[in-house]
């Protein structure tokens, strides 16, 4: 058996370009799954991911209280490209939660290893990289086991966490609202349950009994509770809690989507990748002034706010919380109340990062969590965003493959071409009706107005002539008061 490199920075320094496995022969060196084994004998470094930190005093660096990472992949199968792409991403979403990321590697597997994710040797060369570092902290791309997450942490000998940890740790920095704040942190305890774990053997400490060989005195004695089993009953007793109150504000929200269904007003909901530009969006085509950063995950809450058509018809337009590739299952059924606000809509605006390497792959990981909530039978129109930043070409394949509209929320480039997209798009359950309103029920006049659509209106001695489509109801209101005045001048 080949020996594993003792040099970690040597053999870590892998070019960046596309491997070219070499022929198959008696001389080459291949696995049973045909990946290059001096690729698999290697991590590689993934350049251009450390986050630099530049005019940083040591006092300045003391307060930013930065995590030092290094972060680290299993490149399974696809291209080099999308092996970076993935930690280009997980680099964002260190950075994001107030990391400072020090190194990026990837190690070339058919599949995770089951007992440290990247196998006993890479373990230790990955601790060979944490020490010449400095880093305190070791985050993989991928959801670990809790087995996984113990083994590595035993070989690294520093903290470690994986994707789904760091996405609920910036969910949690992020969260305002009442509901907020409860769906992550339930999120949270369903991740750390299983997952529970202590230095030593401090968790498996009994409180009662003899432990330590004295006596404790009457009333003392007994099996007690290890500390393990103390901090899950309290973890189990504060998720009932937290969906008990969760529920409630379920009911709360149901009733205010109920109330919004009985209106004859269209709801739109914007979905989409995290951070990319569903915010702004909405401000552009409501200006309703929500928070917009340049941050992932910087929407958790969700804001619903009136819009118009170009032709003067109105509907709410929602903004959700962003998704994310892998998005951790905890977070999707402790946010299900919020989602259900798209799968409740009558059009999904699904926003895409127009600049983002691998745009494609952000539609199948939002469709996949759309799935999940219901909302994949929810008519769609996909939105491709930051033209102004984007690639012509990537744009027009978007606009061939997915019928995409491309705009810009920036600038507002393509915005009036979405609005009357939407316009077209919406659902039309109005009547048309032409009626003489008497003066008496100015009030209808006003409704067909903000309700419907006027096509044209002319005002005589008995009333207003109006030629309008309207929702059914309003229709059946304006015909019965255009017959009880003639009922009352006959």
């Amino acid at each position: 058996m080949t020996s594993l490199p003792s040099d970690i920075h040597q053999n870590a320094d892998v070019t960046d370009e596309a491997i070219d496995f070499p022929e198959t022969g008696d001389t080459a060196e291949f696995d049973g799954d045909q990946l290059d084994l001096a690729d698999r004998q290697a991590l590689r470094r993934v350049a251009g991911l450390s986050t630099e930190l530049e005019d940083v005093t040591e006092v300045e660096y003391r307060a930013l209280r930065l995590e030092r990472v290094v972060l680290i992949g299993v490149w399974t199968g696809g291209t080099l490209v999308d092996a970076e792409n993935s930690m280009a991403e997980l680099a964002l979403l260190a950075e994001t939660a107030g990391s400072q990321v020090l190194e990026a590697l990837i190690q070339r597997r058919p599949k995770p290893d089951p007992a440290t994710y990247v196998g006993r040797g890479k373990a230790e060369e990955l601790r060979d990289v944490v020490v010449a570092t400095g880093a305190d902290t070791v985050i993989c791309d991928g959801e670990l086991t809790p087995g996984q997450l113990r083994q590595l942490e035993a070989v690294v000998k520093v903290k470690v966490i994986d994707r789904t940890a760091l996405i609920l740790d910036i969910f949690a920095q992020h969260a305002r609202s009442r509901e907020g704040k409860a769906q992550v942190e339930l999120a949270q305890l369903e991740y750390m349950l299983p997952r529970l774990r202590g230095w030593g053997e401090s968790m498996s400490r009994q409180a009662g009994g003899r432990a330590g060989g004295g006596g404790g005195g009457v009333g003392t004695r007994g099996p007690g509770e290890t500390k393990i089993e103390t901090d899950r009953r309290r973890i189990n007793e504060r998720r009932s809690k937290l969906r008990r109150q969760i529920a409630a504000l379920k009911t709360t929200r149901e009733t205010q989507r109920q109330e919004r269904r009985r209106s004859p007003v269209p709801a739109v909901a914007i979905a989409g990748y995290t951070n990319a530009g569903k915010s702004s969006l909405l401000n552009r085509l409501t200006g309703a002034g929500v928070l917009v950063e340049d941050a992932l995950f910087a929407t958790l809450d969700p804001a619903v706010r009136r819009a118009e058509t170009p032709g003067g018809r109105a509907y709410t337009l929602s903004d959700t919380v962003g998704f994310v590739r892998h998005l951790p299952h905890q977070l999707v059924e402790a946010f299900r109340s919020t989602l259900e606000e798209v799968a409740a809509a009558d059009l999904v605006l699904h926003v895409v990062d127009g600049s983002d390497p691998a745009p494609e792959r952000q539609i199948t990981a939002v469709r996949e969590v759309l799935a999940e909530v219901g909302a994949d039978e929810i008519p769609e129109l996909i939105v491709v965003n930051k033209i102004d930043a984007a690639d012509p070409v990537t744009v027009d394949k978007l606009r061939r493959e997915y019928g995409a509209v491309p705009v810009s929320a920036r600038t507002g480039a393509g915005i009036e071409e979405l609005r009357q997209i939407v316009e077209a798009r919406l659902p039309r359950n109005d009547e048309e009706v032409k009626v003489e309103v008497p003066y008496a029920r100015g009030d209808l006049v006003a409704r067909a107005y903000e309700e419907g659509e006027v096509l044209e209106q002319e005002h005589t001695t008995d009333g207003t002539l109006l030629h309008a489509r309207v929702p059914r109801p309003l229709a059946e209101q304006l015909r019965r008061a255009a017959e009880a005045a003639v009922t009352a001048t006959s």
